[in-house]
């Protein structure tokens, strides 16, 4: 059985009580934690940055991975660096140059990741994958929590697959929105390693450790 990492997205969570939803969710057995940064101009929601990261990483030695979904992602790397992210993925949308930004991160001692929303092309990946740790492949529209699951992303979860197998690479494949227990087969079918999972797991009517073993259970 393939190993498949479950990533919260804290973007879900109950801010009011977040520390204790962080430990529930390490009770649970979350691999690492998913911080969505918005900045209203790349996306038109505004989150929180590295303060709260900050925050979090007092509180919990689980992987903390920063995704950018702000219009100039260079600005804020040293930042999210310094505040104790473990990964910070940029958008190709927002960069013209990504492998210089991706080696970047990496050498700050980062994983360095790689998101594109369903409607990007993937042209060029392959040429820039090798300097990338994570692609993470949107599987809703960037920007808001709470969307249906697209089946055309499936298609190119598989492209990813394939470049990454091609060139002999250990690029994790991450998918991120509608991810649940009905979804998350197709998507571990098609190439990916890790499931950033949000309001199905924050919104599970028996709670998020009975969420996340559904989620083990169904791949």
């Amino acid at each position: 059985m393939k190993s498949i990492t479950i990533a919260p997205s804290i973007l879900c969570a109950d801010f009011r009580r977040l520390q204790q939803e962080v430990e529930q969710l390490t009770a649970a057995g979350a691999d690492w934690l998913h911080f969505d940064t918005m900045d209203g101009h790349f996306v038109d929601n505004i989150s929180f940055g590295p303060l709260v990261l900050q925050a979090l990483r007092q509180d919990t030695e689980l992987s903390l991975d920063a995704h950018l979904m702000v219009s100039n992602p260079a600005e804020h790397i040293s930042r999210f660096a310094e505040a104790g992210a473990d990964a910070i993925i940029i958008h190709r949308e927002t960069v013209t140059g990504p492998a210089a930004l991706l080696n970047r991160i990496r050498g700050l001692g980062l994983q360095a990741g790689l998101a594109f929303n369903p409607a990007t092309s993937l042209e060029g990946l392959e040429v820039v994958i090798e300097h990338a740790d994570l692609i993470l492949v949107m599987t809703v529209e960037v920007g808001a929590a709470g969307q249906e699951f697209m089946p055309t992303t499936l298609p190119r979860i598989e492209q990813v697959r394939a470049m990454i197998d091609r060139q002999g690479l250990d690029t994790l494949i991450a998918v991120d929105g509608g991810i649940d227990e009905t979804t998350a087969p197709h998507v571990v079918a098609a190439g990916a390693d890790v499931l950033v999972c949000g309001s199905y797991l924050f919104g599970h009517p028996e709670g998020c450790e009975a969420a996340i073993a559904a989620l083990r259970n169904a791949v």
